[in-house]
């Protein structure tokens, strides 16, 4: 007999189901797989196929690429080594790593370890790609660093997403710890939180049930399967490699719901170390980016705070949320980028009809009459150019990628499914500094999908010095 939170959450998994199914169909998603656990119990839906070049289909167990939900897993992993006395959040990184250098003379000098895993480092590396493999992979990166990344700004002065600091976070890990950073991954994260089907390759990938990424075919607009499985190693605490099931990432996000202690009872982090990955270390102040914790992205909805961490791969999209407040842990995959809307649906869903929060708006209305000549210019991070004009009365952008050698350019088109430049957008003002992409109905950025709204920082003689999209900063050259 059910008891009433099997009831709910039993209304839970038919409304995913029936959600996946239509959004699968209508919008060539081949496959989808969620789960939600609430209260002490636990539902996983899987909707579709995991492989359209095989016919497999998706299944409750099957397991997929994290992305940058990984990044959650690397925080840990660090805040286990502080729990350990083994690090400080506050000493400077190249304690540790003397070879920790960037392009800047001496700007690797200041960064922290919390730096590294709060995304407020400045490291400019957003996607930079070196083609190394095996246990000497981070090691190659953080070389890497020195000759082709520099700065965004002095860190803890602004905050920028940061693949970058979580994989120079690894080889830290693997320097303190004497192991490589699957290995403790699969040590000190997987065994302990109950991650029985988590793995850290493609040669381990294959031999069980593994989603693969999609991409939509513009010629006969159907899913075509990713031709890179993974990134480099060299992204593995980025998210670049580390793969599990929906089953795997709720036991995750259980952990941190219990103070640190996994569903199987083993502490996994101290009560204090956990709290601290979910206080506020930086806050922008501007509604497309939410506070940051350490690891963790703060969202608020309303008087509610929403945990999360959402991971892009070859083809394919990850989120994992935890809701303190509520018990409750959201996990969802879908092996095609456009499947995160997906995951904003049924995230709002549960929010506002299975837990009952009101979900505030976030804009309530665009404003005519900004004045848009600060923000014209071009804009530069990593291999990524942004230029500003106005058209029509709109701002409008135009992102060309602009690879730094072969290697960098044949990832970076793999991992985006052949993707150089965007299609111009143009952008609507809601307020001095902050736009909505054209056509969209401003109820679409209540959720998740703020994210996409782009807003513009530090007017310095009537320029703006930065441009935000997506939490990421390019700066104006």
């Amino acid at each position: 007999m059910l008891c009433m939170n099997d009831n709910a959450l039993h209304t839970v998994a038919a409304r995913i189901r029936e959600q996946a199914a239509a959004y699968c169909e209508s919008d060539n998603v081949p496959g989808f797989v969620a789960g939600v656990y609430h209260a002490g119990e636990q539902i996983v839906v899987a909707q579709g196929t995991a492989n359209v070049a095989t016919g497999a289909p998706m299944l409750d167990d099957t397991g997929f690429l994290l992305g940058s939900v990984t990044k959650v897993l690397t925080t840990t992993l660090v805040l286990r080594q502080v729990d350990r006395g083994l690090l400080d959040l506050d000493t400077p990184v190249v304690k540790h790593l003397p070879d920790f250098a960037l392009t800047a003379p001496g700007a690797a000098d200041k960064i922290l370890v919390r730096h590294l895993i709060s995304h407020t480092n400045g490291i400019d590396a957003d996607l930079f790609f070196p083609d190394a493999k095996g246990h000497d992979a981070l090691k190659a990166y953080v070389t890497g660093l020195a000759s082709n990344c520099g700065t965004l700004f002095e860190p803890g002065e602004q905050l920028s997403y940061s693949n970058g600091g979580m994989i120079v976070a690894g080889r830290l890990l693997e320097e303190v710890t004497g192991l490589p950073f699957h290995d403790l991954l699969a040590r000190d994260i997987y065994g302990p939180v109950g991650m029985r089907n988590s793995s850290t390759s493609a040669e381990q990938a294959i031999l069980r049930s593994t989603a693969i990424g999609h991409f939509l075919d513009p010629e006969t607009m159907t899913a075509k399967p990713t031709n890179m499985f993974t990134l480099p190693d060299t992204w593995g605490p980025a998210g670049g490699t580390p793969i599990g099931t929906i089953a795997d990432l709720l036991a995750f996000g259980r952990t941190h719901l219990a103070g640190g202690v996994s569903p199987s009872g083993t502490r996994v982090l101290s009560a204090e170390s956990t709290a601290l990955m979910q206080r506020v270390s930086y806050d922008t102040q501007s509604p497309n980016t939410p506070p940051m914790g350490l690891g963790w992205v703060l969202y608020p909805f309303g008087d509610t705070t929403v945990l999360a961490m959402s991971g892009a791969s070859p083809g394919g999209v990850s989120i994992l949320c935890v809701l303190p407040e509520h018990d409750l842990v959201f996990a969802a995959y879908g092996n095609n980028p456009g499947a995160i809307m997906l995951q904003d649906q049924i995230l709002r869903w549960l929010l506002s009809e299975h837990l009952g929060v009101r979900i505030p708006r976030l804009v309530t209305e665009t404003e005519q009459d900004v004045d848009l000549t600060p923000y014209m210019g071009i804009y530069r991070s990593n291999q990524l150019r942004i230029d500003v004009s106005i058209v029509d009365g709109l701002l409008e952008e135009r992102t060309t990628y602009e690879p730094a050698d072969e290697s960098q350019e044949r990832i970076f088109t793999e991992f985006t499914g052949g993707v150089t430049s965007g299609p111009p957008q143009r952008y609507v003002p809601i307020r001095p500094g902050l736009f909505a992409p054209a056509g969209y109905p401003l109820e679409v950025f209540d959720g998740y999908l703020r994210l996409l709204l782009v807003s513009y920082h530090d007017i310095r003689d009537g320029q703006a010095c930065f441009r935000n999209g997506g939490g990421r900063l390019t700066r104006r050259v």
